[in-house]
């Protein structure tokens, strides 16, 4: 454990902030295996919805909410063909 305050501090905060994030993470992976798994419109835009909410939120980063997106895109593409 820390001795400093700030560092007991720090560590209380990052695990709440964890334990806020990981759900969202979480729930963003789920929307997009659901997507590719089944892509429907339905299922793409909610899938962009939650990448958007977790970009938003500054659990992803802008690349990785791209990667996504266009992997869900591809699917989808592939699958209207």
């Amino acid at each position: 454990m820390a001795n400093l305050k700030s560092s007991k501090k720090r560590v209380l905060v990052n695990r709440t902030k964890k334990a806020n994030n990981v759900p969202k993470k979480s729930s963003m992976k789920t929307a997009v295996k659901a997507a590719i798994t089944n892509p429907s419109k339905e299922t793409v835009n909610e899938a962009y919805k939650k990448i958007d909410k977790a970009l938003a939120k500054n659990i992803i980063t802008k690349n990785k909410a791209a990667r996504e997106k266009s992997k869900v895109a591809k699917k989808l593409n592939n699958e209207s063909k």
